[in-house]
C-alpha cells in the first residue's frame, strides 16, 4: 500500500488547521473557511474514520475584537488576545459541527502536560473517552496559561504529539501552503516535492519560519512531519483550500512516509516528549554500546553527571565532545549517582548494581 493510500483509508486521523486557514488579520474568525474544513471532516467521519482535530487561530481570532493592529509579540499580549480568541474559536468550532449534529469537546493542553507522565496519560484518557462517546475533540495549546518555558512552540508540533498520544493512523497538516518545495515557491523556479520517503529526500530544502498571524511556517511543519513519521504515523501536508480531497484521497500535496514499525509510547515520551532534568557524559565505549548496541547504561560508562535529578527523571546522554547522542530514564538520584561513577557493577552495593538507564528506556537522539 502507497503512503497515499494508508493516509486515505485510515481509520483514525489527527487534523491540524493552521492560524492563516480560518483567520484574518483584519476580520478575525473566517466562519465560512471553517465551515468548509468541518464539512471536509464531517465528510471522512462518515466514510468511517475518527478525526481528532487540533486548532490553532485563538491569538489570531483576538486580536481584531481587541482592536490589535498585528499579532502581539509579548507574552501578556498574546495570552490576552487568546483568551478572548479561545473562546469565540470553541464556539465556532461547536456551532460548526452542531450542522452535523456532532458534539464538541474543547481540550487544552500545554507542553507540560505532555511532558509529565502522568498528566500524559491522563490527556490520552481524555481524548480516548471524548472520541468513544462519539464527541469530536478539539485540540488546542492553552495560550492563556503556558509561559515561554512550557509552550510547544507551535501547534503542528503539538499535532505530532497528539497523533501518537490518541493511536492516530495518519496526520494531516493543513494550512496556506499547498505541499513542500525545495525552496520558497514566492521567489520562483521552486519544485514541490510530492513524497518524501526519508531524510535523504530532504537534502538541499530550505524551510522558513511563520508568517503574520502563525507562529510555525514551514520549518515547524517539516520538523512536524518528521516527528510524527518517525513515531509510525504517515503525514499529509497540503492546503486547506484542498481538504476535500486532502481528507478523501489524500491526492494532494507533500505526503511523509512512516518508519517502519509504531515507536512504544513510552519510547516516544521520552524521545519527543518528556523534559530533560540533567545530562550524563559517556566514555566512547559506554556511547558505543547504548547507542551502537541498544545496550543497558552502566555505571562504568558515565564520566560525568550534569544537573540535579531524581530516579525516573528523564536525562540526556552526551559523548565527550558534549553532542546530545541518547536520552533516556534514569534509576537513581544525582547524589546518589555522583559515587558511582566509574566504577564497575562488581564494585557497587548490590542495591546499586542494577543498570542506570535500562535499554527499554533508553532512545538514541533523532538526527
Amino acid at each position: 500500500m502507497s503512503v497515499r493510500e494508508s493516509i486515505a483509508s485510515a481509520r483514525r486521523i489527527v487534523v491540524k488547521i493552521g492560524s492563516s486557514a480560518i483567520t484574518t488579520l483584519e476580520g478575525g474568525l473566517e466562519l465560512d473557511r471553517l465551515n468548509a474544513l468541518v464539512d471536509a471532516c464531517e465528510a471522512r467521519m462518515r466514510a468511517g474514520s475518527d478525526v481528532v482535530v487540533v486548532s490553532s487561530g485563538a491569538v489570531g481570532a483576538g486580536i481584531s475584537p481587541l482592536g490589535l493592529k498585528k499579532r502581539p509579540q509579548d507574552l501578556a499580549t498574546k495570552q490576552a488576545a487568546a483568551s478572548v480568541g479561545q473562546l469565540a474559536m470553541a464556539q465556532a468550532w461547536s456551532t460548526s459541527f452542531a450542522r452535523h449534529n456532532r458534539v464538541v469537546g474543547q481540550v487544552l493542553l500545554t507542553a507540560d502536560d505532555i511532558a509529565r507522565r502522568a498528566q500524559h496519560r491522563n490527556a490520552q484518557r481524555t481524548l480516548d473517552r471524548l472520541r468513544s462517546l462519539r464527541a469530536v475533540a478539539v485540540v488546542n495549546e492553552n495560550d492563556t496559561v503556558a509561559t515561554t518555558e512550557l509552550r510547544f512552540g507551535d501547534n503542528d508540533r503539538l499535532a505530532a504529539l497528539v497523533a501518537h498520544l490518541v493511536g492516530a493512523d495518519a496526520l494531516v497538516l493543513l494550512s496556506d501552503v499547498d505541499g513542500l518545495y525545495d525552496g520558497d515557491p514566492r521567489k520562483g523556479g521552486a519544485t514541490i516535492i510530492r513524497e518524501v520517503a526519508g531524510p535523504d529526500d530532504l537534502d538541499g530544502v530550505v524551510a522558513g519560519t511563520g508568517g503574520a498571524l502563525g507562529t510555525g511556517g514551514m520549518a515547524s511543519k517539516l520538523s512536524a512531519a518528521r516527528l510524527a513519521a518517525d513515531s509510525g504515523v504517515p503525514v499529509l501536508l497540503a492546503a486547506a483550500a484542498d481538504a476535500d480531497s486532502a481528507l478523501s484521497t489524500a491526492a494532494v500535496g507533500t505526503v511523509f512516509a512512516a518508519r517502519p514499525g509504531r515507536m512504544s509510547a513510552r519510547k516516544f515520551w521520552v524521545r519527543h516528549a518528556a523534559d530533560t532534568n540533567g545530562s550524563l557524559q559517556l566514555d566512547d565505549g559506554a556511547v558505543a554500546a547504548v547507542v551502537g548496541k541498544r545496550r543497558s547504561l552502566l555505571a562504568a560508562g558515565i564520566t560525568r553527571i550534569e544537573g540535579r535529578f531524581y530516579g525516573g527523571d528523564v536525562v540526556d546522554i552526551i559523548d565527550k565532545d558534549g553532542a546530545k547522542v541518547a536520552r533516556g530514564v534514569v534509576a537513581f538520584d544525582s547524589s546518589e549517582l555522583s559515587a558511582m561513577l566509574g566504577r564497575s557493577s562488581t564494585d557497587l552495593p548490590a542495591e546499586l548494581r542494577r543498570p542506570v538507564i535500562h535499554a527499554d528506556d533508553l532512545v538514541a537522539h533523532l538526527r
